[in-house]
């Protein structure tokens, strides 16, 4: 008898399988060059900068802004969130964000109120829908900055950016999107959506390799955002003061050029896809919802519409601590899921699962089949079966 195939639940949290283009491309470039991108002038160094080059430059192109230089390289969401977060916010500054943020959100906010900043969390309904009318009632005179993710990583709803956007300009406030679990999965152009600060992994949605991340910074906003770290960028190598040029002025240190070169191939996939990837994504997401909610002893949080959220699908099995339910996944079926409070504490006290041990979230990735989701509702239908037995 083979071994069991590994049934892949977990790209909410990182995707996986990459596409092959981005494992040949980093292999390439370790084995073939390995230098530093701008730092040298020999041939390797100069290939290694285009490279770097050239994914920013898709990058940029992918979420529809006109400057490359305005994309940051970071080494995930969480320093994008907080670069964004430490480097804009002062004391007597005032933030609306809501419960259903990510602890790379509501964390830095936390650590920010010790030094002056006032925080208002706004709420959510039981399917995880943040109303825009509760963002503009957080508003303040003093209000520099609402931040709200695109979508929840525990009930994989869909935030209305477009109008939180539209509330935030109203007052002179601007708009902090975490798009970690949206970004690849849906479009998402900053302009579009009135967006002035764009955070995101480059290792989830965009399939790239862990250790990259991205943050778009809007026109202007370079002039109020500070620097976190400071260092060498291989330029201005004269002077001991920190560039102020883009992207420079962010991106001390070497680039991890592995990751972005992978990053780069994991967009260019993407964008040969077009919007096939989207709707496969959104036909495997409803059907293990519709799985899911047949079985007896499963509850299933967020929207009944699958056009509402994104393939972040989280559940709770009566008399089953989440934990185990997703050991006996993985060890009697190999299939692979999350279980727990899924760094989003808030969120889980909303929909009622704090004191439950939080959910198991099943999270739909690119290369997941139909085969796959069939075989993942029939081993939690196993599983409650299992509970009903005993």
């Amino acid at each position: 008898m083979g071994e069991q195939k590994r049934i892949y639940l977990d790209n909410a949290a990182t995707s996986w399988p990459k596409p092959d283009a981005v494992y040949d491309a980093v292999d390439r470039y370790l084995r073939e060059s390995g230098a530093p991108a701008g730092r040298s002038v020999y041939a390797e160094a100069h290939q290694a900068n285009q490279a770097v080059v050239a994914a920013r430059t898709a990058l940029a192109k992918f979420i529809g802004a006109d400057d490359s230089r305005r994309v940051i390289f970071t080494l995930n969401g969480t320093e994008s969130l907080n670069l964004a977060l430490h480097g804009l916010l002062r004391e007597g500054d005032h933030v609306v964000t809501t419960v259903v943020e990510h602890n790379s959100v509501l964390r830095p906010l936390r650590e920010l109120e010790s030094h002056g900043v006032q925080v208002d969390r706004v709420p959510c309904n039981v399917r995880g829908y943040v109303s825009p009318d509760d963002i503009r009632a957080a508003m303040k005179p003093n209000t520099k900055l609402v931040a709200v993710t695109h979508a929840s990583n525990v009930t994989g709803t869909v935030q209305p950016v477009a109008e939180i956007a539209r509330i935030a300009h109203e007052r002179d406030a601007l708009l902090l999107v975490d798009a970690a679990q949206t970004l690849g999965y849906l479009p998402v152009h900053v302009g579009e959506l009135g967006i002035d600060l764009l955070a995101a992994p480059g290792h989830k949605g965009l399939l790239g390799p862990l250790g990259t991340g991205l943050l778009y910074i809007r026109p202007g906003l370079e002039e109020r955002l500070v620097t976190l770290r400071q260092g060498g960028t291989g330029t201005q190598s004269d002077d001991d003061r920190q560039p102020q040029t883009l992207p420079h002025k962010y991106e001390a240190g070497s680039l991890n050029v592995p990751g972005i070169v992978g990053l780069g191939a994991g967009i260019d996939f993407l964008r040969l896809q077009g919007n096939r990837l989207r709707s496969h994504h959104q036909q495997l997401t409803e059907r293990l919802v519709a799985g899911l909610i047949e079985i007896d002893g499963v509850n299933v949080f967020g929207p009944a519409e699958p056009a509402d959220r994104v393939g972040v699908v989280s559940v709770t099995i009566d008399r089953y601590d989440p934990q185990e339910v997703a050991a006996m996944l993985d060890g009697a079926h190999r299939v692979q899921v999350r279980a727990g409070f899924h760094c989003a504490p808030l969120m889980h006290r909303a929909i009622g699962t704090l004191d439950l041990g939080g959910a198991v979230r099943f999270s739909v990735g690119m290369f997941n089949t139909e085969a796959d989701i069939d075989a993942a509702v029939a081993a939690v239908a196993e599983v409650t079966a299992e509970s009903a037995a005993t």
